[in-house]
């Protein structure tokens, strides 16, 4: 066993226990339980950028067999979380400063008009109900809980151009948000400051929405791609 496998320190969750004979049926939820594992030690660093990881190695972890590992590490190789390492597992991908810089610009191009048609279309009132959306950020920025903080920052804005009505649009933004979210960028910790920083704009963001400040929107929604966490 490679040493980097050896050092992977993860608990299982308790629902991930499924005994052998009643695997079979229940495939698919067992799939999802260790695909939102593994995404959430990915978020929290504890799948470290350059290592590889075998599906055996983690299934023991979990406390499953190898298969729906395997499976949910293949979601990630195509979400650009891991790469596929030939007869010993799966390496946690590593992110450039460019590969951060690209993601950024792409969602800029994608969310920015976005943001803008919303802020003009949407009544002011509808924004304070989004509220609660943006305050969940910001308590787990506070705790610094980055898994936390990354999740709840996705839902934030599903939620916020969810109101755009269109699903194809929150899928593939989300999809580029979560590319930037993981592994932890370029090896650098996560501060709480930087976690309190970045739930900040969520609030202001929603302040200049329901002023319809369409300078400030803008200016907000390209500074919030920068990578900071």
């Amino acid at each position: 066993m490679e040493q980097s496998e050896a050092q992977v320190a993860m608990e299982p969750p308790p629902s991930c226990g499924v005994p052998a004979a009643r695997r079979s049926p229940r495939r698919h939820s067992v799939r999802g339980q260790i695909l939102d594992a593994l995404r959430e030690a990915l978020a929290g660093g504890e799948l470290i950028p350059g290592e590889v990881y075998s599906a055996p190695v983690l299934a023991e972890r979990f406390g499953v067999s190898p298969t729906p590992v395997r499976e949910a590490m293949q979601q990630l190789a195509g979400e650009g979380a891991v790469e596929v390492v030939p007869n010993r597992g799966f390496r946690v991908s590593r992110r450039s400063e460019r590969d951060l810089a690209e993601l950024a610009e792409v969602r800029a191009l994608l969310e920015v008009p976005v943001m803008l048609s919303l802020a003009e279309a949407i009544a002011p009132e509808r924004w304070a109900g989004l509220r609660p959306f943006a305050e969940a950020t910001a308590a787990a920025a506070m705790r610094g809980d980055r898994a936390a903080y990354l999740e709840s920052d996705r839902t934030f804005h599903q939620t916020v151009l969810g109101l755009a009505g269109n699903q194809q649009l929150v899928i593939v933004a989300d999809d580029l948000h979560r590319r930037a979210q993981w592994p932890l960028a370029c090896g650098r910790a996560t501060r709480t400051a930087d976690l309190v920083a970045d739930a900040e704009e969520h609030m202001a963001l929603l302040d200049a929405l329901a002023a319809r400040d369409l300078d400030t929107v803008e200016s907000l929604t390209r500074a919030h791609f920068v990578p900071t966490v």
